[in-house]
């Protein structure tokens, strides 16, 4: 995923930027214009861009039901990728009425203006949610979106190849690391897994884990700590593995990777909640072959995993129906029928806590058709889910920083150690640029 550059409007906001957060998904097509209006029939005309895969058979349910307020769906981009094209759009002012956002681009577009503060608008929504949940989405005391899923990271393994070569499914990361030894005895051509340099979203789900947290506020100050013993213990794990040769080293989604996923040489996925609805796509002839288990502690015993993945819907500045967009927010993620129907169709763990009580969830994603309990196993591990404090107001600066150092280190046989000491220096020394406050 190329990673685009938002830069925050000015160092107003030093030191409150105290948004919790994640990130996730995917998908395709095309986008449409945006802009909101009234129909030749009198029918309000909303514009949502977001792109989860099906998304479209949720929209239609709402269409269906509400034929007064009918939302068009568009797809313009996914991720870091849309942030951009919806403040390009808010400088133009024609953005849409309603976004899907991950919850760490959230802090940019709260600066920017980009998103509009719905508290007033979503009263009745939010006491759907616990309070750790919308933490992702209030600012200052403000809410700027309704949670739409969360999605702790798990581990997916291959049972068929696990049964193949005898592995057991490992419970911490020593176990996983002399599993992944001994099926590169048993079979060099195949991988426990791969690391990916490709999606930082995939590594601070891991750092999380282990406790790291990579910015912190103290009044008006803030304390960058990215490359902090936390991270450094979680690098040096992966440094190891790859430089053993246990392990790829190719980027997730890529073509050789979707092959290997397919073919059955790469034996587990780390991965948020959601990889259901991705691997049909990724693998598609490996259909019921998938388990999901907990993510490997790193100490026998821990429940604690990370987060990689998690978004909200959001009500722009630019629209003139915001009550109405509100509404639609509010109904996509606390309806029954819409939760139930995004599950069905995007394979999300809701963010609302009724929702994770819904009976589709008694049942497997239909790619997992040997797992009936799966939505047991998350349910299990989500509480114990753990994001950072808080994302930084240079979030995009850190995860471009990560593409370019990792996948420098990858290529050169540069430690990842130093990596993340690069990844530190570029960005305190964007926020210093900004203006910010560092300790």
């Amino acid at each position: 995923m190329n990673k685009s550059h938002v830069r925050l409007g000015g160092v107003a906001l030093a030191g409150v930027l105290l948004i919790a957060g994640c990130g996730s998904g995917g998908g395709g097509g095309a986008a449409k214009s945006a802009g909101t209006g009234v129909s030749g029939g009198g029918k309000l005309d909303l514009t949502f861009w977001d792109w989860d895969p099906n998304i479209d058979k949720v929209v239609a349910l709402w269409n269906s039901s509400h034929p007064d307020i009918h939302v068009t769906l568009s797809n313009p981009a996914g991720g870091d990728q849309l942030v951009s094209k919806m403040i390009t759009a808010h400088q133009a002012k024609n953005g849409p009425d309603i976004a899907k956002v991950e919850y760490q681009s959230l802090p940019a577009l709260v600066s920017g203006g980009v998103v509009r503060d719905i508290t007033d608008l979503t009263k009745d929504a939010v006491p759907s949610f616990d309070d750790a949940t919308m933490k992702a989405t209030r600012f200052e005391g403000k809410v700027y979106g309704i949670p739409q899923d969360v999605a702790p990271l798990m581990l997916f393994y291959r049972a068929d190849v696990f049964k193949k070569y005898g592995l057991s499914v490992p419970t911490t990361w020593d176990q996983y690391a002399q599993e992944a030894a001994d099926l590169h005895k048993k079979a060099p051509k195949v991988s426990m897994t791969n690391f990916d340099a490709g999606d930082p979203g995939w590594f601070t789900g891991l750092v999380q884990q282990a406790g790291a947290d990579w910015w912190t506020t103290s009044g008006t100050s803030w304390h960058v700590a990215i490359n902090g013993p936390q991270s450094k213990k979680v690098a040096d794990y992966w440094e190891k593995l790859v430089r053993s040769g246990v392990i790829e080293k190719n980027p997730s989604f890529s073509p050789q990777w979707n092959k290997q996923m397919n073919d059955g040489t790469l034996a587990t996925w780390i991965s948020g909640a959601w990889a259901p609805a991705q691997l049909g796509g990724i693998a598609p002839a490996t259909k019921g072959k998938w388990t999901v288990a907990p993510l490997p502690a790193w100490t026998a015993g821990d429940a604690t995993t990370g987060i990689w993945g998690g978004s909200a819907t959001t009500v722009t500045s630019d629209s003139k129906h915001p009550a109405e967009a509100a509404k639609f927010a509010s109904w996509l993620n606390t309806d029954a029928a819409a939760i139930t129907a995004q599950i069905q169709h995007i394979n999300i763990y809701p963010a609302a806590t009724s929702g994770r009580s819904l009976p589709i969830l008694k049942s497997a994603p239909p790619f997992f058709p040997n797992q009936p309990a799966f939505y047991d196993v998350v349910k299990q591990v989500a509480p114990s889910a753990r994001g950072f404090s808080m994302w930084g107001p240079d979030v995009t600066v850190a995860f471009s920083g990560y593409t370019d150092s990792f996948g420098a280190a990858l290529q050169s046989g540069g430690t990842f150690g130093k990596a993340l000491d690069t990844m530190q220096d570029a960005s305190t020394a964007d926020m210093k640029k900004l203006g910010f406050n560092l300790n």
